[in-house]
């Protein structure tokens, strides 16, 4: 096997965690792509991996040998792509990864058009709430929602939203509109992703107005407080982008426009700059005319000032 084909196997082995696995991936029978690993092994004269019964496992060396050889592929990807017109026509894999209900309600829709109009193209979406290093995992996107910090990736802004807290026109019926943040003690609250008894929200501008609350009822997504919200149990603080459709259906109603805090911006970042591949230019094309359009998407930068009356948020 060659050299180039054995960093295939390792990086596939080491990402599936497994050699059958990794084998699979990289269409290989299992023993071949134990001899590859270890023919690497005897080359570098260093273990990459350790291996016990309760699985495989990268040793430090396997680590750092891991992340300059997804440079290596995607440097000789770069070249072959550009050997055979790609630096124009999009090809190849695009690995993508963002927040589950963003990914599910707004990248899935626009990645499916984008490789109807490239069927030269495979896509991988992984959909995960936490911030990813695309260059150490292997991505070639993210979508980032939030004030981004300094760093070396290339960002384009595609929207903004809003963090809201909403209902059901039948709940408001039944408990009233709260008027202040405080008023939300008198309410039944459904939290997202909270395990503790209590919590803060914060409200305002510039996050100086908190309140404690206490949730009668916690669920772990935020599809499930959802449909507990459009049920007409209760009020649920999401992100404005999951309710769209509801709002202009008026199956949700929001409250607290005036303390909300302010928006953040959304955002698709990418590594390499200009050098970046065409799938990954092709892509934040494709994707930014459309996202920008959404209205879903087209939060103000910051919310109404509060009324006059009582306090400041």
């Amino acid at each position: 096997m060659d050299r180039i084909q054995s960093l295939r196997v390792f990086v596939a082995v080491a990402e599936e965690e497994g050699f059958a696995a990794g084998a699979r991936r990289a269409g290989l029978s299992a023993p071949s792509a134990t001899r590859a690993i270890n023919g690497l092994e005897r080359l570098l004269g260093a273990r990459l991996f350790t291996r016990t019964t309760r699985g495989l496992h990268l040793t430090e060396v396997g680590s750092r040998y891991l992340d300059d050889t997804r440079h290596i592929l995607s440097l000789l990807q770069m070249a072959d792509d550009t050997a055979r017109g790609a630096a124009t026509a999009p090809v190849g894999l695009l690995r993508l990864t963002c927040p589950n209900e963003f990914g599910r309600i707004h990248i899935q829709p626009i990645l499916l058009d984008f490789l109807d109009q490239y069927p030269d193209m495979r896509a991988e979406l992984v959909l995960l709430d936490r911030v990813v290093n695309i260059v150490e995992e292997g991505f070639d996107i993210a979508l980032r929602i939030g004030h981004l910090p300094s760093s070396s990736l290339v960002a384009s802004k595609v929207g903004a939203v809003r963090r809201v807290i909403c209902g059901a026109p039948e709940y408001f019926q039944q408990a009233g509109h709260p008027e202040t943040p405080e008023d939300l003690a008198q309410h039944k609250i459904i939290s997202v992703a909270s395990v503790t008894p209590s919590i803060e929200w914060r409200f305002g501008r510039k996050d100086t107005r908190t309140v404690r609350i206490t949730p009668r009822l916690s669920v772990s997504t935020v599809a499930a407080g959802l449909d507990a919200a459009r049920a007409g149990w209760g009020l649920c603080r999401v992100l404005s982008y999951q309710i769209g459709p509801d709002l202009l259906s008026g199956r949700l109603q929001t409250v607290l426009e005036a303390y909300e805090q302010s928006s953040m911006p959304v955002h698709l970042v990418h590594a390499e700059g200009r050098r970046a591949p065409a799938k990954v230019r092709s892509f934040i094309d494709f994707a930014r005319d459309r996202l920008r359009s959404d209205p879903g998407l087209q939060a103000v930068t910051s919310p109404p000032p509060a009324p006059a009356a009582g306090a400041t948020p």
